[in-house]
């Protein structure tokens, strides 16, 4: 029979043993100015964008047969290309957006865009084959026929236009809860593909372009830049970070059942610059495993050479991490995520987990500065699976903070708001970092707003794809 259990550990007080300095270097405070310039620029594009499609139609070429068709379709393209530019952007890994906005809030905003950028390109095709066709006196199935055979470059667009409706699909929520994180991660590597195939496409054939080379110019410029982001932050720079630290797996240890810390050593670990809570992208570099690169939070600050994380298993990599043998090569990307004390808008805090995402809470106590109050809640079915409770406990003693431990069923430990009051009654005047399943994020989040916590205090990580 699962037990309940409702206990508090009180600190030692903070006149206690002071840890010993840090040997990591601290990560850097995240600047906004630098994300609103971005999002500027993004909405500026757009608008030129716009402005170039509008400008070059003409009162005849709208008036003609077609023609308005046509010109509708040349906009939904263009703008839903503009968009496909941004989704990429948002999730090219920039270390200006992802220390202000965080990696969760990115996505979500990818999401959001995906579905009009979708079907503004799906209009972008329908509108102008019925154009065409009016134009041409003909069937939409013959001029779509015709597009693909004798136009350049049309039959390279209409792959990547399946290849975004194959990822599109597989984002939908009832999909992505279906799929393996590694068939999902395989899938959406084809956008990349896709938009390739459509740049010729709009550069040969793009109605807007002709007459206007300046246009043409922007445009070009708009996609290489993009293209140069992706490269460098994707691709370039975990390249070099993980030939400049040159890790290598030291041990593998199980922390609760089905829980494990994967300890790595590496070289110039010290100019590391990472916050506590903040995770990288790990890719383990042993068959079949090296191709996924998968996100894990730290599960402790650095303490050079050594570095870990903590992994449940899940997926079919982390299933795979406990077998992983000492002096395997990891390489890794990152860090990323705005889960870290520069979020904190007061000098109290409460952090709530469930889980393995009780990890990025350890270590993001253990980075807290030594003057911010500090109340921790951890959920688990079992005592047995509280990850790091030693740790955990330690670190709350030592800077005479609470640490309530809430063990059994979801049924018997409701973190309700009458639940969460009763164990944290000044919560509307802390900072709340949550971190566990979606489910339990949307139900913490909940209770907190209901408690009156403001939403510039609410901080989450959750694990989802």
């Amino acid at each position: 029979m699962t037990s309940t259990s409702l206990q508090a550990r009180p600190g030692s007080g903070r006149a206690g043993t002071r840890p010993t300095a840090r040997q990591h270097r601290p990560g850097p405070a995240p600047r906004p100015r630098v994300a609103d310039v971005l999002a500027a620029a993004g909405g500026i594009g757009l608008g030129a964008t716009l402005g170039a499609v509008v400008t070059s139609e003409s009162w005849g070429a709208l008036t003609s047969r077609g023609g308005v068709l046509l010109a509708a379709g040349r906009l939904a393209g263009f703008t839903g290309a503009y968009l496909m530019l941004v989704m990429v952007v948002l999730i090219a890994r920039l270390p200006w957006l992802e220390g202000v906005v965080g990696q969760d809030r990115l996505v979500r905003l990818h999401r959001k865009i995906a579905p009009w950028a979708l079907w503004l390109i799906t209009a972008h095709v329908v509108l102008i084959t019925l154009g065409y066709a009016q134009l041409t006196k003909t069937g939409a199935l013959h001029q779509l026929w015709t597009f693909v055979t004798t136009y350049p470059d049309m039959l390279a667009a209409i792959v990547g236009f399946g290849l975004l409706v194959m990822a599109g699909i597989t984002s939908i929520r009832i999909a992505r809860r279906r799929l393996r994180y590694e068939s999902w991660w395989i899938v959406h590597l084809y956008t990349y593909l896709a938009l390739s195939l459509a740049f010729a496409h709009q550069i040969v054939t793009g109605v807007s372009f002709i007459g206007h080379p300046l246009a043409r110019a922007i445009w070009i410029a708009a996609w290489a830049s993009t293209a140069g982001v992706v490269l460098v932050f994707r691709v370039l720079q975990p390249l070099w970070r993980s030939w400049w630290h040159q890790l290598r797996i030291v041990s593998v240890r199980e922390e609760v059942p089905g829980v494990f810390s994967v300890i790595c050593s590496g070289r110039h670990l010290d100019r590391l610059a990472v916050s506590g809570g903040q995770f990288f992208q790990w890719r383990f570099l042993v068959r079949g495993l090296w191709w996924q690169a998968h996100p894990y939070s730290l599960s402790a600050l650095p303490k050079p050479p050594y570095i870990r994380v903590t992994v449940k298993g899940l997926g079919d990599q982390s299933r795979s991490v406990a077998k992983l043998k000492p002096g395997t090569r990891v390489a890794i990307e990152g860090p990323y995520g705005a889960f870290t004390h520069h979020a904190r808008a007061t000098d109290k805090v409460a952090l709530i987990g469930a889980g393995v995402g009780i990890t990025p809470l350890r270590a993001l106590l253990e980075d807290l500065p030594r003057s911010v109050d500090v109340t921790v809640l951890v959920r688990a079915s079992t005592p047995q699976d509280v990850v790091h409770g030693e740790e955990l406990a330690a670190l709350v003693a030592e800077r005479g903070g609470r640490l309530h431990e809430l063990v059994g069923s979801r049924r018997e430990v409701r973190l309700d708001a009458r639940g969460l009051r009763k164990v944290v009654p000044d919560l509307a005047s802390r900072d709340l970092y949550i971190c566990g399943p979606e489910d339990f994020g949307d139900a913490v989040t909940g209770a907190a707003r209901q408690l009156g916590v403001p939403e510039s205090q609410v901080h989450r990580e959750i694990f989802s794809f």
